[in-house]
């Protein structure tokens, strides 16, 4: 099975980051968001990505072409002229990067993505949200639903305390804004069946909006609940938590910390 990943925005609400350099290649822990999303897949045994590239994506072809260099033991031989990798860490990821356009929306990114998909299930997400979701309570879900489209539902994390007044203004309650208050949004994690992008018109085509709003008239979306962890990076206060989450050693999303899953 396959996992495309949109990593072609501009990433504007992170522009302190995203100046130098694409949103999926901030780094969390020293290594790109994009890579711990790529675990959280390799994890569950999906190992094969197609990654659709839009701003300044020829950074991340250069991580990747050097990725095998930087994560290996190696010796240069200049009197042979030859180069032998001694010993690697690098995953057994078979990765696609295709340019989709710096101005091309989402929905036409994953259009021209599809010349590079099998004619099969495949799973979605977005180069900037990481979360502890099951992947394979995910894909179960998605085919017991005999639906086009499978969408992680989740809660976004209070970001405001909320506080309760009386009638003069005094304060007489504050606390942190729960989660469950927000109701449920799209978290990405999506698992589509191939003919869910003829829904798809153009590079135009935001895909959150017409093809999904078609798709869901025409009763082919259906909703994963996700109640666990959850987090965009969407500004440095979001990166900042996941900074913290990382540094404790208690990141939720870095599941292949744990024993490996089966592939799903």
């Amino acid at each position: 099975m396959k996992a495309v990943i949109f990593a072609g925005g501009l990433g504007t609400r992170l522009s302190e980051e995203t100046q130098a350099r694409p949103k999926p290649m901030v780094e969390i822990g020293g290594r790109p968001i994009l890579w711990h999303i790529m675990k959280i897949y390799g994890h569950y045994g999906i190992h094969d990505f197609v990654i659709c590239l839009g701003h300044l994506g020829h950074m991340i072809k250069e991580f990747f072409a050097n990725y095998h260099l930087h994560t290996s033991n190696v010796c240069f031989d200049f009197a042979k002229g030859t180069t032998t990798y001694l010993s690697s860490d690098a995953e057994p990821w078979r990765v696609t990067l295709v340019d989709t356009g710096a101005d091309t929306m989402t929905g036409g990114r994953l259009k021209r993505a599809r010349p590079f998909l099998d004619d099969e299930t495949f799973m979605l997400t977005y180069g900037d949200g990481v979360a502890d979701i099951d992947l394979n309570a995910l894909l179960a879900h998605h085919r017991a639903s005999g639906k086009q489209v499978t969408i992680t539902a989740v809660r976004p994390p209070g970001r405001f305390g909320v506080l309760k007044l009386d009638a003069d203004g005094a304060v007489t309650d504050f606390r942190e804004k729960p989660d469950d208050e927000m109701g449920w949004i799209n978290g990405g994690f999506f698992v589509l069946e191939p003919k869910a992008i003829d829904a798809v018109e153009g590079d135009h085509s935001l895909w959150e909006q017409a093809p999904l709003r078609q798709l869901t008239t025409g009763g082919q979306v259906t909703a994963y609940r996700h109640a666990g962890f959850w987090q965009p990076m969407d500004t440095l206060r979001d990166k900042r938590r996941l900074e913290e989450l990382h540094a404790s050693g208690r990141a939720p999303w870095e599941v292949w910390k744990r024993p490996a899953r089966k592939g799903a």
